[in-house]
């Protein structure tokens, strides 16, 4: 489990400021098709937010539609929602553009990136 957590957020790090991916894009894009539920869990169990030092910009991370997926008004979604307009990404009521913010990375940005 430990292992494909660690991919999981190697894979988060690797989305680029202004961008989202899905929790599904990102199980497919960590090599564990079908586990957008593990890439939650593994969000969740991150203590201090960090994996080899860095940041996990776990904010960059939204549902299949473009939406945030923690409740509205809770003060997680409201950290969420700050975090991307800081980077330019537009949330207009917990929704997000993907064909507009989505990341759709190429593969020498994964190969360069993304070591597992």
């Amino acid at each position: 489990m430990k292992e494909s957590y660690q991919r999981i957020w190697q894979t988060i790090q690797a989305i680029p400021a202004g961008k989202v991916a899905s929790y599904g894009q990102i199980a497919d894009l960590a090599g564990l098709p079908g586990r957008a539920r593990l890439v939650g869990k593994a969000l969740k169990s991150t203590d201090d937010g960090l994996f080899n030092g860095l940041p996990i910009p776990w904010y960059r991370v939204v549902n299949s539609q473009g939406r945030i997926s923690l409740p509205a008004g809770s003060p997680e979604y409201d950290r969420q929602v700050t975090a991307l307009q800081d980077e330019q990404v537009v949330v207009l009521n917990g929704k997000i553009k993907l064909n507009e913010f989505g990341w759709q990375p190429d593969l020498s940005e994964l190969l360069f990136s993304l070591k597992f």
